[in-house]
């Protein structure tokens, strides 16, 4: 199988590609697999450094809003992987274009490549954010979409788009929704790797609010593991929530993380709430478990020592990343 997998060199990215070159997907069969990454802020092609001499690995650097660069790069692929997308809320906040255009220009230039060249299935990557808030219970694949924030309400028009183009042309498009990552590789300004950096560092961490914001907490490598299974065996025009279970308040996180340095309550800075702050968020996994045979692998404790263990020994990795103008 050739797979064209966008954004591969970000932090999900390339864990599926580095995963899929190493042959962490046997049920895949022999794969051949193409980056096709702008290498903006988040995208660092030394992420696939491990397999940039796997046979079969192939890096593009294109935009996925260019329709002619999509168009010289994705024939002759048999699946589409589809990462590449804006993803940090706070720079949404901020700054909501360049979300609108990657993440619903950039998804629609896609598909249209695609059912022209007739390359499916099309996995379309997104997240769970785009249910919005849920004070009880947990979002099945049938509930509305409901988001909140501009990255959030972004994504939702993307999984839309994407589930239309299944619909109205036939084409087998297949969407994931993930919970809250963590793990190796992830760039610094999200929550687990920028307070372990902090804390490695001697400074504080900031924690949003009164830190009681519950999320669901997803290993990158059974994340890549359910997207393979929808991939292998996943249903054109569905979705598929793909989560952790385990749910934490912020705060709950914020401890375990300086425990883990031996720091207590004076290494806490509270600092404001950021704008449409989503209070819970929890998906119902149970239909990739039962229909694919997906359960996560990584128990929450023994996944944030190894993500620790990495940070700590791989500073070269995320300093440049954190200072870029030192």
């Amino acid at each position: 199988m050739k797979i064209f997998v966008t954004g591969g060199a970000g932090f999900i990215g390339s864990h599926f590609v580095r995963t899929a070159l190493s042959g962490g997907y046997p049920e895949l069969g022999d794969l051949e697999v193409t980056v096709f990454d702008s290498l903006s802020y988040a995208g660092n092609q030394a992420n696939l450094d491990p397999v940039k001499d796997a046979p079969g690995y192939r890096f593009v650097r294109g935009d996925i809003t260019d329709l002619t660069q999509v168009d010289q790069a994705l024939p002759g692929h048999d699946a589409v992987v589809h990462f590449a997308a804006e993803s940090h809320v706070d720079r949404s906040i901020a700054g909501a274009t360049p979300f609108v255009v990657t993440n619903v220009l950039g998804t629609q230039v896609l598909l249209e490549a695609a059912l022209r060249h007739g390359i499916a299935p099309f996995l379309h990557v997104s997240t769970d954010e785009v249910y919005g808030s849920i004070p009880e219970g947990s979002w099945t694949e049938s509930e509305p979409l409901q988001p909140n924030s501009p990255y959030s309400a972004s994504k939702a028009s993307s999984d839309l788009v994407a589930l239309a183009y299944h619909r109205t042309h036939g084409l087998d498009v297949r969407v994931t929704r993930c919970s809250n990552n963590y793990g190796p590789h992830q760039y610094p300004e999200k929550v687990i790797p920028l307070f372990v950096t902090n804390l490695i560092e001697g400074k504080k961490v900031p924690l949003y609010g009164d830190g009681l914001n519950v999320r669901d907490w997803l290993h990158v490598d059974d994340h890549c593991q359910g997207i393979a299974k929808v991939l292998l065996g996943g249903k054109g025009g569905e979705a598929y929530n793909i989560g952790g279970g385990t749910e934490l308040t912020n705060r709950e996180l914020t401890d375990r993380l300086l425990a883990a340095f031996g720091k207590g309550e004076e290494t806490i800075d509270y600092v404001e709430d950021r704008k449409g702050h989503d209070r819970r968020y929890s998906v119902d996994w149970s239909k990739i478990r039962d229909e694919l045979g997906y359960t996560p692998r990584h128990d929450l404790d023994s996944g944030l020592a190894d993500t620790i263990a990495w940070y700590r020994d791989n500073a070269d990795w995320w300093q440049p990343l954190k200072y870029p103008d030192a």
